[in-house]
């Protein structure tokens, strides 16, 4: 099989047939492939909805997580089921539910990869419904960008570009990246088969930024590919659109997870450190300056609590 398009539901039943039927579009010509759609325990009757609509469409396999474990056990799921059969994909292709990539766009992905065998993971550039580009590509968080991100001074950032962690401006040309948003995600199997699937203790976020990085220590490369486009509407299944809600405890473990992972404990204390101090440093200027808050509401109390105050093991 060449593609393997994993589309994963939660509660957004109406949405996810939307992104099924953009998906089998952008498939129609390639060799073989099937849309695997996985319903993460909603519990809303989406596995019903789900499986009547599907029905009669041979391309189109429902199935049940029966347990919501976040973003990359839902993929892990269907993915997992896929490598251990007998029809193994050349690439997976992860498409959120709210993504709706334009009809070319996955061809466009496979073409790539086919082309740049040091590619192992690629991802498209996404647009709102709009049309207004989105940023999608980024570096690897740092000790550097943390502190870019709390202290918020521009005179510093313009100096360190490079230390940000989203690329702006959004790139114009294909190149190669840190890391993806997994909105429109494609995996090469040997990808997956050499560094495993996503590390189910991220239940949402940093799940893509640890994939990537543990492709790249593996030699595989992540291109952000600009010719491949794909409209997102973006936070539909987390509710977080309203950008002054407070933040999840999971983004919190989350975070500290990936530093702990991938930097150690010294490492991530002194980037809690920094991040706080930022935080901290920024409102006070802000409160003097009569400038907006731009943080979710509690976030720095909440950053302080999880990650001083009341760590999970």
């Amino acid at each position: 099989m060449r593609v393997q398009c994993v589309i994963l539901n939660y509660k957004t039943a109406e949405m996810t047939l939307k992104a099924i039927a953009a998906a089998q579009r952008a498939c129609a010509r390639l060799e073989s492939y099937r849309i695997d759609v996985v319903d993460n325990d909603s519990q809303d009757g989406s596995f019903e909805t789900l499986s009547e609509a599907c029905a009669d469409m041979d391309d189109v396999v429902v199935m049940q997580s029966g347990h919501n474990g976040g973003f990359g056990a839902g993929n892990n799921f269907a993915m997992r089921r896929a490598l251990a059969s007998g029809e193994k994909p050349d690439y997976v292709f992860l498409l959120n539910s709210d993504a709706f990539p334009h009809e070319d766009a996955i061809e466009v992905l496979v073409r790539f990869m086919d082309d740049h065998p040091e590619a192992g993971i690629a991802g498209s550039a996404l647009h709102g419904s709009d049309g207004v580009p989105h940023i999608s590509s980024f570096r690897f968080p740092t000790l550097a960008s943390e502190v870019l991100g709390s202290f918020r001074l521009g005179a510093l950032t313009k100096v360190l570009p490079e230390k940000e962690v989203p690329i702006r401006p959004r790139p114009d040309q294909t190149r190669p990246v840190d890391w993806l948003a997994g909105a429109a995600m494609m995996i090469r199997r040997e990808t997956l088969e050499t560094v495993g699937l996503f590390d189910e203790t991220f239940f949402l976020y940093f799940e893509e930024t640890d994939l990537c990085r543990r492709a790249r220590l593996a030699g595989f490369e992540t291109w952000y590919v600009v010719e491949s486009k794909v409209e997102h509407v973006g936070h539909a299944s987390t509710g977080l659109k309203d950008l002054k809600r407070p933040m999840p405890r999971y983004w919190f473990d989350s975070r500290r997870h990936y530093f702990l992972k991938n930097h150690g404990k010294a490492y991530t204390w002194a980037a809690n450190t920094a991040q706080a101090v930022g935080l901290a440093t920024f409102k006070v200027r802000a409160k003097i300056q009569q400038k907006d808050d731009p943080d979710p509401a509690r976030f720095l109390r909440d950053f302080v609590r999880y990650n001083f105050l009341d760590e999970r093991p």
